[in-house]
């Protein structure tokens, strides 16, 4: 009994921290959006859209609200994005996006992991010509038609779309377009009145590592999942299939 009791208090950990992180990461796009554009979401796009990620994430309103008031404070935190390129382990390549207030401190904890689990720091533009930046769109599927929607959107910059399966297991469509058709493919789902689950912008790799043993595998996500967790990162995008 007591080992069973042991693994559902962990278990509720790890699930508290996902939660934590998840708000974390919201409260620090809402302060960039604040930042670039205002506190108003109906004149900033960019705040439109982490809104609908924090709603997505199930951020209570009363964080949301209080992101943006700390946002549009004369002590809000000068939250900056960076992107920072590597590898790691067994040739994995990562495109490692952090929010953050303190660059010094975000690269230093950066190659800690990096040389810690096999990893590599690279150059800006090592890594990046590997993937392609894209806009992508996650809608619930139903009462959709999906092969419509698809038409549809192709005139408004729709490159990829394809079914997948959501952070919580329900199916999710998956729809991508180039970054510079973003706010075109935007208006266009929001126009059929379809209030996507997520919009984000994501690292698309173009290749894949394929052919990894388990361990090797394992290795190599061993440092995507620390950098993940690390507080000033907000997401890991690497290309091992």
């Amino acid at each position: 009994m007591g080992r069973i009791f042991e693994t559902r208090k962990a278990t509720i950990f790890a699930r508290n921290d996902r939660v934590a992180k998840a708000f974390a990461r919201c409260a620090r796009e809402i302060a960039i959006a604040v930042k670039a554009g205002g506190p108003s979401a109906e004149s900033n796009p960019a705040l439109r859209r982490v809104l609908q990620n924090a709603r997505s994430a199930n951020m209570p309103k009363d964080k949301v609200e209080a992101a943006i008031k700390r946002a549009s404070g004369e002590d809000a935190h000068d939250f900056t994005e960076i992107v920072y390129e590597g590898y790691a382990a067994h040739g994995v390549a990562m495109m490692i996006v952090a929010a953050t207030d303190n660059p010094t401190r975000t690269v230093a904890n950066i190659r800690a992991f990096m040389n810690k689990y096999g990893g590599n720091l690279g150059a800006s533009g090592s890594v990046a010509f590997s993937f392609t930046k894209m806009g992508v769109f996650r809608l619930h599927p139903e009462g959709l038609d999906a092969e419509s929607l698809e038409l549809d959107l192709i005139d408004h910059g729709l490159q990829e779309m394809g079914e997948s399966t959501g952070d919580n297991g329900e199916p999710v469509l998956v729809v991508r377009c180039l970054l510079n058709d973003f706010g075109s493919l935007q208006a266009a789902i929001e126009g059929k009145g379809i209030t996507p689950s997520s919009t984000a912008v994501e690292y698309i790799p173009q290749t894949w590592v394929e052919g990894l043993s388990e361990e090797q595998a394992t290795e190599a996500m061993q440092l995507v999942e620390k950098l993940d967790a690390d507080d000033d990162i907000q997401h890991v995008f690497h290309n091992l299939a």
